[in-house]
Order: structure tokens, then C-alpha cells, then sequence
């Protein structure tokens, strides 16, 4: 009907606990450091909120909000202020796109597709809008950290232990990457070069052969906590550098300069 005003069928507006404003800057959701934090605003901060919800991320150069998915929403992310990559997988076509947004412009996430933001300059600002009252979420951290190392090394041919060499350090509940206890990039760059060097050797015991023991289910051990153990990183230049080899899928003529700025070519 014309002029109808639409309200929540479910909120008593005359109550004196009605909620109209939120203070988002004292609600944090993670913060790695004072550069790189997630403040986030939902129907239990907001009861008027109705469907819809915010996560306002501030990100220096090279942080990754970590790949992920929101299984009961979609996500619009518009850049405030700085520079972001938006990767997705597009589930139809199994392509994994690369967005480039600046100040003004939006990347859009369907519900429930495999993404992650990365910041290529500081100061980078976004807002991540959901049409959900609550954003959940699944964490890449989660998956590889409470995914039973004997599942994943049978089902991908791996060698057990090498599997739970490589993924000790994943802390779930990550978020925001790298970890802050991660190694500087000049020791990374280091460590990837002996990894170089030691592939070869290293590639036989990752091989199945007539001798691996069958598959039997291990239950995780309960609970999935963090064991502290000397960290090992691995990242070691920009971001945007390996966007040199392999040009965007979809480009947004409008992000020159962010992708100027983010240095490719």
C-alpha cells in the first residue's frame, strides 16, 4: 500500500529499551594491533537493526582479512578510505576473481562464497555490510586447525606429519593476518628459500605408495586449542606482487589507482 510505513512485526517501539543508536568504536570483534582491528554491530548491539549488519575493519599494508564465509549472508564491502583487493571463488564458474576498490567503491560477496579482503596500502578503512542481524561466519583458520591432520593427509595423498608441521601455528579465530608473532620478512624470505631447496627430498615421503598404512578415523582431540610453538612465516613481499602474473579476472577501470598505488603493472 502507498505511504505504508514498514516496521519489525517483533519490536515494541513505545518501550523505553528501544534502541535507536550504537557506539560501534567500543565494540571490537578482534583486534591485532591498534592498526588492524574489526569493531562489528548486530541486532544484539542494535534491537531496532532489523536485517541488517556491520563490520567496520581498518587494515595496514599487506593485512589479510583471513579467507572465509558467511553462511547466512551476503557481504557488501565499500572502501572508506586506503586500498583493498576483494578475492572471491565464484562457485558456478570455480574461478577465483580478484576486485581492486578505492574510496567509493564496493565489492559485492553472495551468501556463503569463499573470500578475503587484503589491504595494499595503510590506513586502509572498509565497511562490510551484511542482510543478516548477526554475520556468521566460517574461518579458514577454524577449517585447517580443527580439520584432523590424518583426514586431510589421506585424503590429499600428504605425509601426516609434514601436515601437522606445516599447520601448528594456525591459531583459529585468526581474522586478521599475519599473525602478529609472525616472523619478519627477512627471516621468511630465508625459510622459503631452504624450503626451495629441500622440495625434492621432501617430495617422497608427501607421495602415497604400496605400503601406507589404510585410513582409520582419528577423533580430534578435544578441545581445539592453540599449542604456543615457535612460529614460522611466510610472508615475505606485498601482496600485490603475484598480481603481476596473473592479471584480474574482472577489473574495475574506475581502481586505477588503487592499483597504482598497490604497485602492479
Amino acid at each position: 500500500m502507498k505511504g505504508m510505513i514498514r516496521v519489525t512485526s517483533y519490536m515494541d517501539y513505545t518501550s523505553p529499551n528501544t534502541q535507536f543508536t550504537f557506539d560501534m568504536n567500543g565494540n571490537t570483534l578482534f583486534k591485532k594491533d591498534d592498526c588492524n582491528y574489526i569493531n562489528v554491530l548486530g541486532i544484539k548491539n542494535l534491537n531496532t537493526l532489523e536485517n541488517t549488519s556491520l563490520l567496520d575493519i581498518y587494515l595496514s599494508k599487506s593485512n589479510v582479512v583471513e579467507p572465509h564465509y558467511h553462511q547466512n549472508a551476503a557481504e557488501l564491502v565499500y572502501c572508506i578510505s586506503g586500498c583493498a583487493v576483494v578475492s572471491l571463488i565464484n562457485p558456478f564458474t570455480n574461478e577465483l576473481l580478484h576486485f581492486p576498490i578505492s574510496p567509493g567503491q564496493v565489492a559485492n560477496v553472495p551468501q556463503g562464497w569463499w573470500h578475503y579482503e587484503v589491504a595494499t596500502v595503510d590506513c586502509t578503512h572498509l565497511l562490510a555490510i551484511f542482510n543478516a542481524p548477526t554475520p556468521e561466519v566460517i574461518l579458514g583458520s577454524d577449517i585447517l586447525s580443527k580439520t584432523p591432520a590424518n583426514v586431510l593427509a589421506h585424503t590429499y595423498c600428504l605425509n601426516e606429519a609434514l601436515v601437522k608441521e606445516a599447520l601448528a601455528p594456525v591459531k583459529p579465530q585468526t581474522f586478521i593476518g599475519p599473525p602478529a608473532d609472525c616472523c619478519d620478512p627477512s627471516q621468511a624470505a630465508a625459510g622459503n628459500m631452504k624450503g626451495t631447496h629441500m622440495a625434492h627430498a621432501n617430495m617422497a615421503p608427501m607421495m602415497a605408495n604400496a605400503n601406507m598404512a589404510p585410513y582409520s578415523y582419528q577423533p580430534a582431540p578435544q578441545p581445539f586449542g592453540y599449542q604456543p610453538m615457535p612460529v614460522h612465516g611466510y610472508y615475505t613481499q606485498p601482496y600485490a606482487q603475484p598480481y603481476r602474473q596473473h592479471p584480474y579476472v574482472q577489473f574495475n577501470p574506475n581502481a586505477g589507482n588503487a592499483v597504482n598505488e598497490a604497485g602492479i603493472e
